[in-house]
This record gives structure tokens, sequence and C-alpha cells, in this order.
């Protein structure tokens, strides 16, 4: 029996806010390389996950550029968003567009049609969140979508049960050209662990405080430290815009932060294998999404 050649490819992940693409991403590579928010726009830098198809039929890589949702950008940070968005098309193997099924207000998915209908790239559609939609609308819905956009094949999946995940990947696997892989067979991602630690973080702050703290906040790093008996040392900004939005963070007595530190503390540990001593302080910054060295840091082009 001959021996199964590998192959390796680019697949762009796009989608409105929302439409559970990081979901997605973290369900096709099989462990969290992305973060997952209910909060739209949650995704800020294009992130690649890492997925293998490896069976009798396949020996395939999968690189999955996470792109931030495409939406009406309005500050200088939403458009490097977009831009990161429609970048992560480019050169693709095969851009796979991620629809919210259930949502019926599908605000800016005309624009992405639009956009999509004179690209080059093999196009496919998954609609997702199948789990709470009737079959009969789904239908509708797929139709619809294929005559706006000539898209290859159409993929009925719940990115968060895990329903119809196996096939696309199977048939991403497919896909991808034949050529050596990118990246080790262990790596599931290319962000660093500074940048992961500082989404994780992002992660909680989003989780733990709803619709109290707006978008005008981030985490930066200050230091990564491996020290001698194998722990890391994590120090990081969470800046936000206002000094009005200080408490808010802080919580009753640093309550807030101290359980925001303690739940990124927590998932890095098992992330990383070791122990993580995380250390937090809240920075009041009304023009932090105009620094260029944030657009660095989180990997986006600085825009005017």
């Amino acid at each position: 029996m001959s021996e199964i050649a590998e192959s390796c490819g680019l697949v762009a992940v796009l989608g409105a806010p929302n439409a559970g693409k990081s979901t997605l991403v973290n369900a096709l590579v099989g462990q969290k390389v992305a973060i997952v928010s209910q909060k739209a726009q949650t995704t800020r830098a294009r992130l690649m996950g890492i997925a293998l198809e490896q069976s009798d039929k396949h020996n395939a890589q999968i690189i999955l550029a996470d792109t931030p949702g495409i939406f009406a950008p309005r500050r200088r940070l939403d458009r490097a968003m977009v831009a990161a968005a429609w970048e992560g098309a480019s050169e693709a193997d095969a851009i796979l567009l991620v629809v919210d099924a259930a949502k019926k207000n599908r605000q800016g998915l005309e624009e992405i049609l639009e956009s999509l209908k004179a690209r080059p790239e093999r196009k496919l559609l998954a609609l997702n969140k199948v789990d709470l939609c009737p079959k009969e609308p789904l239908l509708v819905l797929a139709q619809e979508l294929t005559q706006a956009v000539d898209f290859a094949e159409v993929f009925f999946i719940s990115a968060s049960t895990g329903d119809g995940v196996a096939q696309l990947k199977a048939r991403l696997a497919d896909l991808m050209p034949e050529g050596p892989w990118n990246f080790p067979e262990d790596q599931v991602s290319d962000a660093s662990e500074r940048l992961m630690a500082c989404e994780i973080t992002r992660e909680q702050l989003y989780r733990q405080l709803h619709d109290e703290l707006p978008y005008d906040s981030t985490v930066r790093p200050e230091s990564y430290t491996h020290r001698k008996d194998g722990s890391v040392e994590i120090r990081q900004q969470i800046v936000i815009a206002r000094e009005s939005q200080k408490p808010i963070v802080l919580g009753k007595r640093g309550a807030r932060l101290k359980a925001i530190g303690e739940a990124a503390r927590a998932e890095l540990a098992e992330l990383l294998g070791v122990k993580v001593h995380l250390f937090l302080h809240v920075k009041v910054d009304e023009n932090w999404a105009d620094a260029r060295e944030i657009y660095e840091e989180i990997g986006l082009e600085w825009v005017r």
C-alpha cells in the first residue's frame, strides 16, 4: 500500500460578528486556540488555528485563519480588524463563510456576500447553530445564499455541539494542496504564549463583566518570565478608556479583578501545563485604541 502524501493549505474563516467562527476553529483544531465570548467582535487579531486530519485517506494540515468578524468599521481599530479579515482571505486555498443560521437579523451579511462574489478562491458555506433551527427555514436560507454567491458546497453544522464538524473537516482536508506541513505536528496555533495569555485574560474580562464594560478595553503584556522552578510569571495591564470604568473592573475591594485573575490563571496553567503566577493591574488610557504598539502586539496593521 502506497504511503499517503502530506497536504497543507490555508482556509480563511469569514463571517459577520458572533457567527461562531472562533468556536468552529476551536472545534476543528480539537482544543481551544481562540477566545470565545457572546460579545460581538471578540476576535481582534488574525489568529491561525492548526488542524490535523490524519486517516487512511488524509494526512492533511489545515491552517485556519480565524479572522475578526466583518462589520461596518467606525474606529481605527475597527478598520484594522476588517482589513485583517479580508487579508486572511487572500491567497487562501478556500474561504469558509460561517453564517449564524439561528439569527434573524443578518446585518452586514449582504456586504460580505457582495464582496465574495468576485473572489476567485473556492468558497464554502457553513450554516452554524443548526441545532437551534427548524429544518425547513435552513434549507430556504441555504438556497438564498447559494443563489447570491457561487458556493461550491454547503455544510449544516453546530460548532458548539460538534454536529457536522467532522464532515466539514474531512472535506477541508480533501481541498488542501499536496505539500509539506508548515507547522510541527503538535503545534495548534501560531499565536505566541504571550499573546495567548493576554487573549485568555481578555476573555475573562468580557465573561465576568458582560455588558458592564464596553469594547473600549484591552489587555496588554508587560512581562512573561520563565522562573527557575519551571513556573511562569506573567504581568499584564488591563487598559480601559475612562476613569469611571476602573471601579467596574476592580470591583468591591478588588474582588472582581481578583476573580478575573484567578480564572485566567487557572486556564493558563492548564493550557501551558505549568504553574502560573499572574499579576494584573488596571491602567486608564482614553487613546489606547490609537496606539501603534498595540496593533503590533496583536498582529494588526496600523491603519490611518
